[in-house]
């Protein structure tokens, strides 16, 4: 057994290399031939069209796979395959209706979702399908959204991936924008360096031409490309002419849009309010990426502005009693203020933010703007703590008077809690992404919202129905106010609007015409693309209004929305689309995931899988390959099973895996945006995290899901120890039970806190402080733990000790830790992190790389945890 571990562990660096040389081989016999995106964008309104033609050049049949990415805020509306003569479409059905087949087939162990949420603004599409030998298959995946204006511009994100060069790869775009375009430029990473000369542009009027065509050549050597060819974004950029303070007003065939976004208005002075979380889950770089972005926006608030700060934990802090002017004296005490902010202790959110109202509803509101801002991290754990509680108490005291905005910031926080209660008081929620600009995502916001120059806004019009948002609280300089609706009155002869808002010095009223009669606004196989707007964003604004409605009044948005996303055929969070196959292969369902959430894919990966280049089924068969068994080897873990099919193939040598039993683990560098992941094998007795400066020590047993039992011990007398069924905390005299499911509670002495929440337990010991999550996946419970706050001392050591691990990713899928290279894998993680357990993807290395070490380093003894 010795011999053949060894044998195995040289031979890895062979069988990497080639396998990296035959999935080369592979990539000639399915050739992408054509790939093209079209998109064309009518009065912001974009319809997206991906088109990517595959041919299967081998004698036997192939699996060839479609994976793009679009917009988080587009609907898919269509997808098609085409192959041998026959079309198969994706039909748009009630969610619960496309349940079923989904459940069956995450019930087989299928990846059965085809979407999934990816980074901050992208999903990811992605099916597959047999193809038969020497045959083609045509993959159509069309896509809407309205494009938002945002900082006094509007953005079109296209992203491009076909995983191999192509001969025939066309980017088309096409602008019309009646006013005219004032500006236009593109950007992103397929328009640098090697690839400018791909993108060409031009304008003519009110109309716009973007084309990206890029050489086979071009798609290996530029800054994202390599041996899969293109992997990057093109970004335009563009705003548009506004001739009339009244807006744009556009109407065709029995529906119009309307948009409005002065600019010949002062701004109003603004009455602003920061309520800053600084509880111990916003330790070190959260902490201290908001007091950068807190310092940048205190500088760039006006002088006839007034603000306040507060800082809330368990307890709440104001810099002033009262708001003060930005003078520049105030603003240098505030940033000195800022600058002292440090983390710690729990999250009273209901107290904060209340205190934030108070303070607003003190100060005169005459002729200025008031904006309430939070920024948290985690859920309510102190104080009044049941979410439901919180925002009634905020709808109640905010009245209506002014918007709350709710920014989350990382994975652990309750967006649907911050989200819902943004939305009760006119505001919105957005969550920030723990990276390296994470102050500049604050600032970025904050921008949005800096400078208003309207309140009060009403939009009325003569003979319409059905019409969008028409009521806006604020309007801020560098968006847009965007109304859609029906024309009732077909007899008119021009359509007719008024907008009567309150500017800084005075009420203003605004009003416009637009003929209705011989227009027409049809797209080439699309309906009518000002109704389709309509509908779009009549959907988007309902499920935003579900959200915070409740009883009957939310069941009526539900179903409103639910019936024009089945019309329209839009994929939203409430429809799917099931998508057929040819007879023998899986029906699969597309989801819209929500935000932070990913649909539920297969916990354990087959090695084959893993390594796709070395995966049997993917022979190509004309190729005169010599199969034969070299060995069959039962390898027998303590309580596991593994068993390895050997096939050595000319010039590769494949491990096929029949059972698989590993944990997969992810480690997050801070400035890295990829994390790596590793598979540990189950029942392992793992040190997960050992301080011998402050005598704690962190030890788990893992299971096949999770960990089984994990125990903690602190100084000579405090042992924590959590399994699937309780807590039990020993202080030295007492013994302390905690229930998963019993009500919130909180335990602290002598330098330990222990504060539990549902499926949730937050523990601070002395200066190391980790959050347990209690999962449930496929029926079965288990823990994770989540290393919040852990010494800076270079000897700590065990698993969760690596978990900041630097890395640098060199061309073709190489990570280099150090003087170490491996070749690595593009695959998928659940992140157990996170109370939500998303799926992202990750740079799969094995695990001795990323631990620096043997399993047996880290391994633990069974007189660690209780029988």
């Amino acid at each position: 057994m010795e011999k053949f571990l060894e044998l195995y562990t040289e031979e890895w660096s062979y069988i990497q290399k080639s396998c990296s040389v035959f999935s080369s081989l592979q990539e000639r016999y399915v050739d992408i031939y054509s790939f093209h995106i079209n998109s064309t964008v009518t009065s912001r309104y974009a319809i997206t069209v991906i088109t990517s033609r595959v041919a299967n050049r081998v004698n036997g049949s192939k699996e060839v796979h479609f994976q793009v990415k679009i917009p988080k805020n587009a609907f898919i509306s269509k997808f098609r395959m085409t192959m041998e003569g026959k079309t198969y479409d994706g039909v748009v059905k009630k969610k619960e209706e496309a349940q079923q087949q989904y459940s069956q087939a995450v019930s087989r162990g299928e990846s059965a979702g085809m979407v999934s949420s990816v980074g901050r603004t992208l999903e990811e599409f992605k099916t597959s399908v047999t193809v038969a030998a020497f045959s083609k298959v045509t993959f159509e995946l069309v896509y809407e959204e309205l494009l938002q204006r945002q900082h006094g511009k509007y953005q079109l994100l296209i992203n491009t991936r076909p995983m191999q060069p192509v001969g025939d790869f066309k980017i088309d775009v096409y602008i019309e924008e009646s006013p005219g375009i004032s500006f236009m430029e593109v950007k992103g990473e397929l328009n640098t360096n090697e690839l400018v000369n791909a993108v060409t542009t031009s304008r003519a009027g009110d109309k716009a031409w973007v084309n990206f065509y890029p050489t086979r050549e071009q798609q290996t050597k530029c800054d994202v490309c390599g041996e899969n060819g293109l992997n990057g974004d093109l970004l335009i950029i563009y705003d548009v002419e506004r001739p009339k303070p009244s807006g744009e007003l556009k109407a065709s065939d029995g529906y119009f849009v309307h948009y409005f976004a002065p600019t010949d208005v002062q701004r109003i002075p603004k009455n602003v309010v920061f309520v800053i979380d600084r509880s111990g889950s916003m330790s070190g770089r959260k902490i201290e990426q908001t007091r950068l972005a807190m310092l940048k926006i205190l500088g760039d608030l006006a002088e006839d502005d007034y603000f306040g700060l507060i800082i809330f934990d368990r307890q709440v802090e104001v810099w002033k009693r009262k708001l003060r002017q930005a003078t520049e004296m105030n603003l240098e005490l505030a940033k000195d203020f800022v600058r002292m902010i440090q983390a710690r202790g729990a999250t009273d959110i209901n107290a904060a933010v209340l205190k934030g109202v108070e303070m607003i509803n003190k100060h005169p509101e005459e002729r200025s703007a008031s904006i309430l801002i939070l920024l948290t991290d985690g859920a309510p754990n102190t104080g009044v703590s049941d979410p439901t509680q919180i925002q009634a108490n905020v709808k109640e005291a905010i009245g209506g008077k002014f918007p709350l905005y709710c920014l989350g910031f990382g994975f652990d926080v309750n967006f649907d809690f911050l989200n819902k209660m943004a939305l009760e008081n006119n505001g919105r929620a957005r969550r920030i992404y723990e990276d390296s600009d994470a102050d500049l995502q604050l600032q970025g916001f904050y921008e949005s919202v800096a400078t208003p120059l309207l309140t009060d806004v009403q939009l009325n019009y003569t003979a319409a129905g059905n019409l969008t948002q028409t009521r806006f609280s604020r309007y801020y300089n560098g968006s847009e106010i965007v109304v859609a609706g029906q024309i009732t009155d077909n007899s008119l002869d021009a359509f007719q609007t008024e907008i009567i808002a309150i500017s800084k010095n005075s009420k203003v009223t605004y009003q416009d015409s637009v003929l209705t009669k011989g227009l027409a606004g049809v797209l080439p196989q699309h309906e009518n693309s000002i109704q389709r707007l309509w509908a779009y964003l009549t959907v988007k604004q309902l499920l935003e209004k579900e959200v915070a409605l409740t009883g009957q009044e939310k069941e009526t948005a539900r179903e409103e929305a639910l019936n024009l996303s089945l019309k329209y055929k839009f994929v939203t969070p409430l429809t799917s689309m099931v998508v057929t196959k040819p007879q023998g292969e899986d029906t699969q369902v597309a989801h819209k995931p929500k935000e932070g959430e990913k649909p539920n894919s297969r916990q354990s990966t087959t090695w084959a899988e893993k390594h796709p280049s070395c995966h049997l089924r993917q022979l190509p068969l004309q190729v005169d390959l010599r199969f034969f068994v070299v060995d069959l080897v039962m390898l027998i873990s303590e309580q596991n099973a593994l068993m390895m099919l050997i096939v050595k193939v000319q010039p590769c040598l494949f491990l096929h895996f029949l059972s698989v039993n590993d944990v997969r683990f992810l480690s997050s560098a801070p400035d890295q945006p990829k994390p790596l992941c590793f598979d540990l094998p189950a029942t392992s007795k793992l040190r997960l995290l050992m301080d011998p400066s402050s005598n704690f020590s962190m030890s788990g047993m893992l299971s096949s899901k999770g960990f089984r039992v994990i125990a903690l011990q602190y100084k000579t007398n405090h042992n924590l120890e959590l399994s699937i069924g309780g807590i039990h905390y020993y202080d030295g005299l007492n013994t302390v039970t905690f229930l998963w499911d019993q009500k919130p509670t909180n335990h602290e002495t002598d330098g330990v806190a222990v504060i539990l929440r549902k499926d949730e337990l937050d523990v601070t010991m002395g200066t190391v402080r980790v959050v347990f999550f209690r999962h449930k996946k496929d029926g079965k419970k288990f823990l994770w733990p989540v290393v919040q706050q852990q010494p800076k001392n270079v000897n700590i050591q065990g698993i969760f000790g690596k978990n900041s691990l630097k890395y640098e990713e060199l061309p073709g899928s190489v990570i280099k830790i150090k003087d170490q290279e491996v070749k690595a894998t593009w695959s998928t993680a659940t992140d157990y992190r996170c109370s939500s357990a998303p799926v992202l993807g990750c740079w799969l290395v094995p695990y001795t790389f990323v631990l620096q070490g043997e399993l047996s380093d880290f391994m633990t003894c069974r007189r660690c945890f209780k029988p």
